[in-house]
C-alpha cells in the first residue's frame, strides 16, 4: 500500500527524518515531491518506532520542512531487467546514460538480491581464461568463484580490469553464453570515459553491461552500484543461462562511501572509522557469486581493491580476504621496474584452483607446473636475499641459474602487453620453457611421466633454438 505524508521533522545532510510513520520497511523506496513539483527519490535506512530516516539519492538542497509531500511506495529499489541490457551503459543507480533510452523490462528485481540456499549451491568447477599468464597458470579464476585483486593507489589496476574484461572467455561452445558486468565506483570523468572507450573500440561492449558511478555523484548511489551490477548479473546467469564475470572497481571507494553514510547516521565507528557491520555488508555482496543447482549459468566475481598505503592489513582488504577464496596481489616494486601486469606471485593464490584445472579442464600438467613455478620463484627470492649479502659472484652455479630464471620469469612470463592475449596452452608452454633452464634434479614437484613429456621436449626445443641462434650469428659475421 502506498502511504503519503506532508512535512518533514528534520533535514540533516542527505538524510531527512519523518515522524508518525507506520508500517514502514527497511530499504523501502520513498518519493519526495517538492513545492515546485520536482520529485526526488530516496530509501528508508533507519526505523525507530514511528520515526524513519530516509536517504535522498540526489541530495536535500531546496527541500522544505513544511510543504514536502512524502510517499512510501511499499517496495524496495528495483532494477529493470531484460536481455537488452547487454551492451548498455548505466549510472550507479541503474539509469541508462548511453542515450539509447530506457530499458523495456521483462521483469523488475530488488537490487538487494535473494540469499542463496547453501544446500542448492554447486561446487565451482572449470575455469575462466583471462589471457594473462600469471593469473591463468598460477592463480586460475574458477567459474562461480570470488577472487579479489589487491592493488595500491595509483597502480595500473584500471588497465588490468579492462584487459581482463576484454579478453576473458570460457572454453568451447559455451563462450557464446559469456558476459561481463563491469561496475566502477567513485571514478573520475576521464577514467569513466576510458572504460567506455576501451570497450567500445575493442568491440567487446556488446557483451558488457556497464555501471558507472562518478566521484561527484551522491555517495548513496555508490552504495547502490555493486548491488545493481550483481542484480543484473544474477538475472543474466540464472534466468538467461549465461556465465557472467562481475568486475567491481574500486571496492575501497564503496567502503569509504559506506563509512561516510554510517557517520551521517550517527553510528558508532569501528576500525579506522568504518562501521562495525562492514564485514557483513561486504559478505552480502561477495556471497552473491556462485553456481546454483538446476541453473545452467554462473556468477563469478573479480572485485578490485586499492589498499591505502599498500597496507594489506587495512580493514577493507583484510575483511575481504576472510570472505573470498584467495587473492591476486599487485606489487609496486614490480610495477616500478616495468612489469605489467605486476602480479606478486608468492602472496597470491586461488583456493578453488585445484578443482577447476587439470585433465578435462585445462591440461594434465597444469597443477604440477604451477607448483613447480611457485617453488622455483620462492627459491629465486631466497637467492636474491643471499646475493645481496655475499654478492652474486660468490653464489653457487645452481643459485646463479635461479637468478637467471627469475629475471626471465619476470620479463617473459609475468610481463605481457596490454593487448597481448595468451591462450592457456601458450602460457603452459611458456612455463615449461622457463623451467627448462633449471637442472632436472631441481624439479621436485613434478613426476617423471610429466617431466619426460613436457620438460624434456621444452629443453630440447630451447637447445635447438640456441644452436640456431649461434649458427645465424656465425653466418652474419
Amino acid at each position: 500500500m502506498i502511504l503519503g505524508y506532508l512535512g518533514l521533522k528534520e533535514i540533516n545532510g542527505s538524510l531527512v527524518v519523518l515522524d508518525g510513520v507506520r508500517d514502514a520497511s527497511n530499504e523501502e523506496v520513498v518519493d519526495l515531491r517538492l513545492e515546485n513539483g520536482e520529485v526526488r527519490r530516496g530509501r528508508i535506512v533507519q526505523i525507530a518506532g514511528e520515526r524513519v530516516v530516509v536517504q535522498i539519492f540526489s541530495g536535500t538542497n531546496g527541500i522544505s520542512l513544511q510543504n514536502t509531500r512524502t510517499r512510501l511506495l511499499g517496495k524496495p529499489m528495483e532494477l529493470a531487467l531484460s536481455p537488452e541490457i547487454l551492451g548498455r551503459v548505466f549510472d550507479g543507480a541503474g539509469n541508462p546514460i548511453d542515450g539509447l533510452g530506457d530499458v523495456f523490462p521483462e521483469k523488475r528485481k530488488s537490487i538487494n538480491g535473494s540469499p542463496i540456499n547453501p544446500v542448492s549451491r554447486e561446487y565451482p568447477r572449470n575455469f575462466i581464461q583471462t589471457g594473462i599468464s600469471s593469473i591463468d597458470v598460477l592463480m586460475t579464476l574458477i567459474r562461480g568463484q570470488k577472487l579479489p585483486i589487491f592493488s595500491g593507489s595509483g597502480m595500473n589496476h584500471n588497465e588490468l580490469a579492462v584487459q581482463i574484461a576484454r579478453q576473458a572467455k570460457i572454453s568451447g561452445d559455451e563462450n557464446s553464453k559469456f558476459a561481463v558486468v563491469f561496475a566502477a565506483m567513485g571514478v573520475k570523468n576521464d577514467v569513466a570515459e576510458y572504460f567506455r572507450r576501451s570497450f567500445d573500440e575493442s568491440g567487446s561492449l556488446q557483451r558488457v553491461v556497464m555501471f558507472l558511478n562518478l566521484s561527484n555523484d551522491p555517495i548513496i548511489e555508490r552504495i547502490l552500484t555493486p548491488r545493481c551490477a550483481l542484480t543484473a548479473a544474477e538475472y543474466l546467469a540464472y534466468e538467461c543461462g549465461m556465465h557472467v564475470l562481475v568486475i567491481l572497481t574500486d571496492m575501497t571507494s564503496y567502503a569509504e562511501a559506506l563509512r561516510e553514510f554510517s557517520s551521517s547516521k550517527g553510528e558508532i565507528p569501528g576500525r579506522k572509522g568504518y562501521p562495525g557491520y562492514l564485514y557483513s555488508d561486504l559478505a552480502s555482496l561477495y556471497e552473491r557469486a556462485g553456481m546454483i543447482a538446476g541453473k545452467s549459468g554462473s556468477v563469478t566475481q573479480l572485485p578490485i581493491l586499492s589498499m591505502p598505503n599498500d597496507d594489506i592489513t587495512h580493514p577493507v582488504p583484510d575483511l575481504t580476504g576472510y570472505i573470498t577464496e584467495g587473492q591476486i596481489v599487485l606489487d609496486r616494486s614490480l610495477s616500478a621496474s616495468g612489469v605489467y601486469p605486476p602480479v606478486s606471485i608468492l602472496p597470491s593464490l586461488s583456493r578453488l584452483m585445484k578443482d577447476g584445472i587439470g585433465e578435462g579442464y585445462t591440461r594434465e600438467d597444469h597443477a604440477a607446473l604451477a607448483d613447480q613455478l611457485f617453488a622455483a620463484y620462492a627459491r629465486v627470492t631466497d637467492v636474491r636475499a643471499l646475493s645481496s649479502v655475499i654478492g652474486e659472484e660468490e653464489l653457487s652455479p645452481t643459485d646463479k641459474t635461479y637468478l637467471a630464471f627469475g629475471r626471465r620469469f619476470e620479463q617473459e612470463f609475468l610481463t605481457q602487453g596490454y593487448h597481448e592475449n595468451r591462450s592457456i596452452v601458450q602460457s603452459l608452454y611458456l612455463g615449461w620453457e622457463l623451467l627448462s633452464m633449471l637442472p632436472r634434479n631441481e624439479l621436485d614437484r613434478v613426476n617423471d611421466k610429466l617431466l619426460e613429456k613436457y620438460y624434456e621436449s621444452a629443453r630440447t626445443a630451447a637447445q635447438k633454438n640456441t644452436r640456431e641462434a649461434v649458427e645465424n650469428a656465425l653466418e652474419n659475421s
